[in-house]
């Protein structure tokens, strides 16, 4: 598959304590938190657990003894290059428990949310250009009209929303995930971020997928994590995806109680990737509530969430959110949300000569010989009795229940019109009145 390669900016490692951009007292806190829950007494590992370079951490360390919170132990470890070793002292351990208890965040250093605005221009999902060899490398399993990559190719590099609606079973799903593969370069998600002395998680190993992490040698004279900002992971472009599960409620901050922390919404998760709204019109909020919410986002490039106090702030929104939706677009939004969707795509059934040849394809991937006699009876005896509708999901749907039937009777597999019909009846359910 012809990917392209990452150009996106790495963010650069913060070289002093004055450059992270953060309260002193809150960098020195998550310090203090860190060494007294890990238990961790030598800089470098300090330093990798907060995920700061090795001259900020030891900054840090020095402004932490000046204020008498930690001390020397006095011993050089023999085992990490006769490192200085360092314990939280009494007055220490105490500051450590009085910060845990107004909030539970310790490890990474989060990166403040005006610094990481900036890495997000930088690694923008608008300035992707996809090509149409890349589109057609991420769905050459699906059988799409021509017109439609024509459509899809300029939506996706535009970085705008996308309507794709049309009956069911047609591969709206398929498709959205074909983009999804289609993007293929990667981007630094932030571990956490800070607004107002808050810290919100981002990073979330459930959406993000990291690329490989750098390990580093301390003895190694040519350091990878001083390449970027190691408070940061490098991932593949995020995808969010969500169906009729969706609520209003989902694109909140996430306020954890117990731990004093926010967890970013979905859509902050998914900035510089994909957000898939699959099923529109299922979720228990209407579409035009839910079409209503993204308004703004889509068409200032910002959102905004309120803190526990209802303190409200800006943060980037930078996805390609797509939409898919089984209804016609005029059923379910007003004329008002239609044209701010930027590009709106009917996902539409095969015709009869692209249906055969989704067959085919299907049957010969499956081992599974084709019958002339079996393919006309489909197509005059079936077919007219659903007035010709052809959907994507269908020949699998029939190959795949005449080859359970087949390994069920012990016979090789084949194709035959009573095969067909026994098929068919799984496809569609007859209607008829069940007696309670």
């Amino acid at each position: 598959m012809n990917m392209q390669t990452s150009t996106v900016m790495a963010p650069p490692a913060p070289r002093s304590l004055e450059e992270m951009r953060l309260p002193v007292v809150m960098m020195r806190d998550i310090l203090l938190k860190t060494v007294f829950r890990q238990n961790l007494d030598i800089v470098p590992e300090i330093a990798k657990a907060i995920c700061l370079p090795v001259p900020v951490t030891q900054e840090l360390v020095d402004l932490a003894r000046s204020q008498k919170l930690l001390e020397a132990t006095g011993n050089l470890h023999a085992g990490s290059g006769g490192q200085m070793g360092y314990q939280l002292t009494d007055g220490g351990k105490a500051r450590a428990l009085d910060a845990l208890s107004q909030s539970e965040y310790y490890g990474a250093m989060p990166v403040p949310l005006a610094v990481y605005s900036e890495q997000v221009k930088r690694q923008s999902i608008k300035n992707i250009q996809i090509t149409r060899d890349q589109l057609n490398g991420a769905m050459g399993h699906l059988i799409l009209p021509d017109e439609l990559l024509d459509h899809l190719g300029p939506a996706v590099g535009s970085g705008r929303s996308v309507l794709m609606y049309g009956p069911p079973g047609n591969g709206k799903s398929s498709i959205s995930n074909g983009i999804r593969d289609a993007l293929g370069d990667k981007i630094y998600v932030p571990r956490a971020i800070e607004y107002s002395g808050q810290v919100i998680t981002v990073y979330d190993p459930i959406v993000h997928s990291a690329a490989e992490e750098f390990e580093d040698d301390p003895s190694s004279l040519r350091r990878t994590s001083n390449r970027f900002d190691t408070r940061y992971v490098l991932c593949e472009r995020p995808t969010v995806i969500t169906g009729g599960e969706l609520s209003l409620s989902m694109l909140d901050l996430v306020y954890n109680p117990t731990a004093r922390t926010y967890q970013a919404p979905l859509q902050l998760k998914s900035t510089g990737g994909v957000f898939i709204v699959d099923d529109l019109g299922r979720q228990e909020e209407p579409p035009q509530s839910l079409i209503n919410r993204w308004i703004v986002p889509l068409e200032e490039g910002k959102d905004i969430l309120a803190l526990q106090s209802g303190e409200k702030f800006e943060v980037p929104f930078d996805t390609l959110v797509i939409f898919s939706t089984n209804f016609h677009p005029n059923e379910i939004f007003d004329k008002a949300a239609l044209r701010r969707i930027f590009f709106k795509i009917k996902i539409d059934g095969p015709c009869r000569e692209d249906f055969l040849k989704i067959f085919s394809l299907v049957a010969r991937k499956k081992k599974m010989p084709l019958d002339e006699a079996t393919l006309i009876y489909l197509l005059q005896e079936k077919y007219p009795t659903i007035d010709n509708v052809y959907a994507n999901y269908q020949p699998v749907f029939l190959v795949d229940q005449m080859i359970a039937i087949c390994e069920f009777e012990g016979i090789p597999y084949q194709m035959s019109p009573e095969l067909i019909e026994r098929a068919w009846a799984n496809m569609f359910v007859r209607e008829e009145t069940i007696v309670h």
